[in-house]
């Protein structure tokens, strides 16, 4: 599955749509959101997590959503599952992040 570039105004429909979403908070000059983001696609692209929507937000640019999630830096990552906030955190690794989305299925 690809990753959708999301917003505050579409995230709310977006986690009710799909039962299983991971949402990435991003911001431009964050060295490890970049690494994270190569992680993410490539996860994305994996078919164990087909039935997973993979959303991308710049935190700058969409501050409700980032307070709704406590965030507390970047990159910062939230996982729904049938429309509820589950777990939500800063990942720096491709295991954590691995097991926030074994966490949802």
């Amino acid at each position: 599955m690809s990753i959708l570039t999301t917003s505050d105004n579409e995230l709310r429909n977006l986690i009710f749509e799909s039962p299983k979403v991971i949402v990435k908070f991003t911001k431009t000059d964050c060295p490890v959101c970049e690494k994270m983001g190569k992680v993410f696609l490539k996860l994305s692209l994996n078919p164990a997590y087909g039935e997973v929507k993979f959303l991308l937000m710049d935190a700058a640019e969409n501050p409700v959503s980032s307070q709704e999630v406590k965030l507390t830096g970047t990159p910062f990552f939230a996982i729904y599952k049938d429309g509820l906030l589950q777990q939500c955190k800063l990942v720096s690794d491709e295991a954590e992040l691995e097991e926030m989305l074994q966490d949802l299925l």
